[in-house]
């Protein structure tokens, strides 16, 4: 008969994974470090695995012991949905939700949002997490993130998506610049190296690049800004101009700035939404968050 691993011997291991040493995870979880180490080794007898190299001062995880990390988070998430089933289902946006968020959204949407949503559901614990959307796309399959807020379209899989609102693209550039003419603004007019975007990573760089349908590349400067406020720092110092989500209207980023924003258009905008895994049986809580940002925002 097949031996499985039990609860607790997930559990550690999982704890192993995030503390990256046997002496802190075995304390967090409250047993002696021999308790703890014997039990990562009856994990990986009863798996017939080797999930943790134990050749060096540091704790390495294997890759087969990655894979297994993975696979764990969701058995434990889908254990304590089953509990949540015995009990009953909890009252909605109550407990632990593991939000992650990319950093073109966060300040723009949070600032305002999260104060209402604390006095509407006081009983939530929000956990935030920002990323780039890949990474945190990573994560929500590996189990660590519950849901995430996004700009999309973005390639992904095993994913259902929950569309909030459109988030139209504005010309950025500083007060009395001569780059540009914004009340008479043609792409075809601006000077090679003018334009200036995030990074490759950011997917504000891929929809501004779509939106507003840029596909002279010799007017974007290879030089790509690594952060949102990096960006906005070279458009205040005349480097060149930008596309903003009309979402950072009155920001804190902008605030203190030449920097000025001006409306492009129907036609050019992202769509900011919500994605969790497909099958989970929060879906209904999820799109209950996302009526409360979309009304919020």
């Amino acid at each position: 008969m097949m031996r499985l691993p039990t609860l607790k011997q997930l559990k550690y291991f999982q704890k192993l994974c995030e503390e990256q040493h046997f002496g802190r995870a075995a304390e967090a979880c409250f047993v002696s470090q021999s308790a703890f180490s014997n039990a990562i080794r009856e994990l990986e007898a009863n798996l017939d695995a080797e999930l943790v190299d134990r050749t060096n001062r540091n704790v390495t995880i294997t890759a087969k012991g990655q894979d297994v990390a993975t696979q764990a988070r969701l058995v434990l998430r889908d254990v304590e949905s089953l509990v949540d089933i015995a009990r009953g289902d909890p009252a909605p946006l109550t407990g632990e939700l593991r939000l992650g968020v990319i950093p073109t959204i966060a300040p723009f949407v949070l600032p305002a949002a999260l104060p209402k949503l604390r006095r509407e559901y006081p009983e939530l614990e929000l956990l935030l997490i920002e990323d780039q959307t890949q990474r945190i796309y990573e994560r929500l399959m590996q189990g660590e993130l519950d849901v995430l807020m996004l700009a999309l379209p973005w390639q992904m899989q095993g994913v259902e998506e929950y569309a909030l609102f459109k988030d139209r693209f504005c010309l950025a550039c500083r007060n009395g610049t001569e780059r540009v003419d914004p009340q008479n603004y043609r792409f075809n007019r601006l000077d090679a190296d003018s334009v200036l975007l995030l990074e490759d990573g950011h997917c504000l760089r891929d929809h501004a690049l779509a939106a507003c349908k840029i596909r002279n590349t010799q007017k974007v400067r290879r030089f790509g800004a690594s952060s949102l406020l990096t960006l906005i720092e070279m458009v205040d110092a005349d480097l060149g101009i930008t596309f903003l989500p009309e979402m950072a209207q009155g920001s804190a980023l902008l605030k203190n700035t030449r920097v000025q924003l001006h409306a492009m258009g129907d036609s050019s905008y992202r769509t900011i939404g919500l994605v969790w895994r497909k099958g989970s049986r929060r879906k209904d809580e999820f799109r209950l968050l996302g009526e409360f940002l979309r009304d919020n925002h």
